[in-house]
């Protein structure tokens, strides 16, 4: 466990520009912030930041307070926070009988936000079947859509498909969107034609606040059109202990985002050149199920968005070698082309995504503004195949090259520069098809 990570920085390393300009691109008070903002984010007393403890608000208040120091006008609201809840049902007993025969438990999936649920054969509910011969996985899924409360009766001869989708679907779950409510369905695997039937499930509900924390730089001719820079501040909080730490610093996933994020929106407040209005986003829940970009994803006119960039463990070198990120869906816009040209007097490259099957592009925070058409991608330089600290206790700082850090920074500040200043607009992603 380092609670002080040994980073030291002496002038002349601070001075070097990884990027290789005539002269360097963030300051050298800039560059001594990534090492304090990473460490502060990464350390010990924040505890792993995860979203659902109350250690994620010592995490957003430290935020809050750097997009205040640098002069960023609150987003929602003054504290900066973008505030939102998650509710988490989680099942606790269930039981069935149709014609007077008790249905075992693993033969009972309920879906549904209904905390108590109590049916019998008086109540105004649709009742289905899925047939032997039927498609199982296709009919399963049109009747998880229903629109209204739903009793479906499942042939036996589906029992091991049965089984398995019990076990996903009767685990606990967040429900993003807990005040849109939505049927109950209930699937039973059975023979019997009902002429009765009762049915009881119980289920506890869990209410967490969240929050996302995010400020903007308004832009000067084209306010309307919106540039967000982004990474996700929570973390997976406290582990089983490996020797004397439990705590899941999370410094590369995604400390090293959220700095990067602060520090190129001190770079561009300070630049006063936007055009276009600047909204900087740490994003909560990702570890979850990316919740908190979904919020705020669905809460803004994706129309507006002309580009998105979402840091995602940029803290050492990418199998690329130094001075490169590879960025999810490159080929989906021409964003990384347009960065790239305003880059063409160094060394840094920015390439696509090696890791193509694991389909990153709709796997981070960037998922939701990019399904809506919006050239919303993650740059990032982990190596997903080999990196052995991920999601464990051992994502220190001590394991970063924060020099790698610092020229991620000034790639994407300027690299975006041509956009942040209205000169450049990125094409389109292709809309998913809801």
């Amino acid at each position: 466990m380092n609670s002080i990570p040994k980073i030291i920085f002496s002038l002349s390393l601070l001075a070097i520009s990884a990027i290789t300009y005539g002269q360097q691109v963030i300051s050298n008070q800039e560059r001594q912030d990534v090492s304090r903002i990473l460490t502060t984010l990464a350390a010990d007393g924040m505890r792993g930041r995860s979203a659902l403890a109350k250690d994620i608000e010592k995490a957003a208040d430290f935020i809050a307070g750097e997009m205040k120091r640098i002069g960023l006008t609150p987003y929602a609201e003054q504290s900066y926070r973008q505030s939102f809840e998650l509710d988490k049902i989680s099942p606790l007993s269930k039981s069935a009988t149709v014609n007077n025969q008790i249905i075992p438990v693993d033969h009972i999936i309920s879906l549904g936000q209904q905390v108590d649920l109590e049916w019998d054969n008086k109540s105004a509910i649709t009742i289905v079947k899925i047939k032997s011969g039927d498609d199982f996985s296709k009919v399963f899924r049109e009747h998880s859509l229903s629109k209204e409360n739903t009793l479906v009766l499942v042939d036996p001869s589906f029992e091991n498909y049965f089984v398995r989708f019990g076990q996903m679907l009767n685990a606990p779950k967040f429900i993003e969107e807990p005040t849109v409510q939505k049927p109950s369905i209930v699937y039973l695997l059975t023979k019997e034609i009902p002429t009765t039937y009762k049915i009881q499930i119980k289920k506890a509900l869990q209410k967490f606040p969240l929050f996302n924390v995010a400020g903007i730089i308004p832009g000067k001719s084209k306010p309307n059109e919106y540039v967000i820079f982004s990474g996700h501040y929570d973390h997976i909080g406290i582990l089983p202990a490996v020797g004397q730490d439990s705590i899941a610093n999370g410094a590369d996933d995604d400390a090293s985002g959220v700095t990067a994020m602060l520090t190129l929106a001190d770079y561009y407040k300070k630049q006063n050149k936007n055009e276009r209005t600047l909204i900087f986003v740490a994003f909560t829940a990702e570890e979850l199920g990316m919740y908190g970009s979904k919020y705020f994803s669905n809460h803004i006119d994706a129309d507006q968005v002309v580009a998105m960039i979402n840091m995602e463990m940029i803290g050492k070198d990418s199998k690329f070698g130094p001075n490169t990120v590879y960025i999810t869906g490159y080929d989906q816009s021409n964003l990384g082309q347009l960065m790239q040209e305003n880059l063409k007097n160094t060394t840094f490259k920015f390439y696509p995504d090696p890791y193509t099957k694991q389909n990153l592009f709709y796997r981070s925070d960037n998922a939701v503004l990019a399904a809506k058409g919006v050239p919303a991608h993650s740059f990032s330089t982990s190596q997903m195949d080999k990196d052995e600290y991920y999601h464990t206790v051992n994502d220190e700082v001590s394991t970063l090259n924060v020099q790698n850090i610092i020229s991620s920074i000034e790639a994407i500040a300027i690299g975006a520069s041509g956009i942040v200043e209205g000169r450049q607009t990125p094409s389109r992603v292709e809309k998913l098809k809801d």
